[in-house]
C-alpha cells in the first residue's frame, strides 16, 4: 500500500472508491456523516417495524475490550451487512467498516455512493490475483488504533442458507495484524431474503454475538465457528457436512 501524499498529484489519482477510507482522508466528511445519520434513522425504523431485529449479546462490553476486531458472520442474504450495521450502536459507526464485493456494491455511481457514505464499505475485488484487497485490509488493521472490520469468510452468499466452508483470508488478516476475531451468527436471514429474491419479507431476524478468537487460534476458525454455531442452530450446516463432521 502506497503512502499517499496530500500535497501532490497522488490525491487526484487515487480511485474515488477509496477516498472515504481513513488511510486517505484527514478530516471527518460531513456529507458522509449526514447520509450515515439518515441511513441510521432509516435502519432504526426498518428493523423495528418491518424486520424485527433481536441482538443476543452486548456490543458495549465488546467495544470496551476490543478496539480492533475482525467481525465474521455467516452470509446468506443481502440483509446481512445492513442488519449487522443496524445492530451496532450508531456512536460506534466511526470505527465500523464492511468488506464488500467491488463488482456488486461499487458497480455503478449510485451503489458506489451508498457503499461509501452509508456502509463505510471497503471494496474487495473477488477476481484480484495481485492481493491488493489483502494489502488494503491488512494496512487498515495495522495502522488504525480502533477498527471493527466486518468480513463474510464464505466469500459469497450461500445459495441454500447453509453455512459454507470459510476461505483463508480472515485467518491471514488475523495472524498478520494480530487482530482478534469475533463470531456472529445471523439467524433467519435466508428465510427473509434468500439469494435470488428481489425484496425482503417481514419477520424476525436474530444476531448472536459469540466468542472472540485470538490470532493464534485463527487457523482452526472453521472448526471453532462450526462448534459454536451448532449450539445455536444444529441445522446450520448441510446434512452431509454435519454427518461428515460427526465422523471426524
Amino acid at each position: 500500500m502506497k503512502n499517499w501524499s496530500y500535497e501532490n498529484e497522488q490525491w487526484t489519482q487515487l480511485p474515488g472508491h477509496l477516498k472515504h477510507l481513513p488511510l486517505f482522508t484527514r478530516q471527518i466528511d460531513l456529507m458522509s456523516w449526514l447520509f450515515r445519520a439518515l441511513w441510521g434513522g432509516f435502519l432504526k425504523i426498518a428493523f423495528r417495524f418491518y424486520i424485527f431485529l433481536r441482538v443476543r449479546g452486548d456490543w458495549a462490553e465488546i467495544y470496551k475490550k476490543y478496539p480492533r476486531l475482525l467481525i465474521i458472520s455467516n452470509h446468506a442474504s443481502h440483509l446481512d451487512a445492513v442488519s449487522i450495521t443496524a445492530s451496532v450502536p450508531f456512536w460506534y459507526w466511526t470505527d465500523l467498516f464492511i468488506s464488500a464485493a467491488k463488482d456488486y456494491w461499487f458497480k455503478n455511481p449510485i451503489f458506489t455512493f451508498f457503499s461509501k457514505h452509508c456502509l463505510g464499505a471497503i471494496p474487495i475485488d473477488r477476481k484480484d490475483k495481485r492481493g491488493e484487497a489483502i494489502k488494503l485490509c491488512t494496512t487498515l488493521l495495522t495502522r488504525l488504533e480502533r477498527i471493527w472490520l466486518i468480513i463474510f469468510p464464505e466469500g459469497t452468499r450461500s445459495p441454500d442458507g447453509y453455512v459454507q466452508e470459510f476461505k483463508r483470508g480472515v485467518s491471514i488478516f488475523s495472524e498478520r495484524t494480530n487482530t482478534p476475531i469475533l463470531f456472529l451468527y445471523i439467524e433467519g436471514n435466508n428465510n427473509l431474503f434468500p439469494k435470488g429474491a428481489s425484496l425482503p419479507k417481514p419477520g424476525f431476524l436474530t444476531i448472536h454475538l459469540g466468542p472472540v478468537l485470538m490470532p493464534n487460534e485463527a487457523r482452526n476458525i472453521n472448526e471453532r465457528y462450526r462448534e459454536w454455531v451448532t449450539t445455536i442452530n444444529p441445522n446450520a450446516y448441510a446434512p452431509a457436512e454435519q454427518a461428515a463432521n460427526k465422523n471426524l
